[in-house]
């Protein structure tokens, strides 16, 4: 049975499956892609901990402003993402271990929270420069609910 959080067209966690102790099957969604194609069996421990940490992030404010205000989503994940110093850190989003490897996230705060990211088939695709970018809004509180709510789950029914 897989337990829902959130929704696919904006953002979303799906929880699966026990793979085998430690591991779960966890599959992400935002803006109607699956962010877990490529890997989608979560080590429950460090992926718990890293979702817990993105949400208390959104929940204190603590996602920076738009760093590019004015410009459309896209051009903004493409000029942090070409930007080599550690300014593009602060919105990096979404660094949550192995199964999000073949996902660029950034986030920064518009009104709402932006997620603006781009995901390919698999980590190691040919055609990781010709992937879509693509962004989503989502009020703080909602997403950091569904982060929450999805990682309570996953620490309580999953076995160690």
């Amino acid at each position: 049975m897989t337990r829902q959080f959130g929704d696919r067209a904006t953002f979303g966690v799906e929880i699966g499956e026990i793979a085998s102790p430690g591991l779960r099957v966890v599959d992400l969604w935002a803006a109607d892609t699956w962010l877990t194609s490529d890997d989608n069996a979560a080590y429950v421990p460090s992926f718990v901990l890293s979702m817990r940490r993105d949400a208390e992030r959104v929940r204190r404010g603590d996602v920076p402003p738009c760093p590019f205000p004015g410009r459309p989503p896209q051009e903004i994940h493409r000029l942090l993402l070409a930007d080599q110093t550690e300014f593009r850190e602060q919105f990096w989003f979404l660094q949550w271990g192995e199964t999000v490897d073949n996902v660029a996230a950034f986030a920064y705060r518009d009104g709402d929270l932006v997620i603006v990211f781009q995901a390919w088939p698999t980590k190691h695709s040919v055609a990781q420069d010709r992937a879509e970018i693509l962004a989503v809004r989502i009020p703080p509180d909602d997403f950091a609910a569904i982060v929450e709510d999805a990682a309570a789950v996953l620490d309580a029914e999953s076995p160690r």
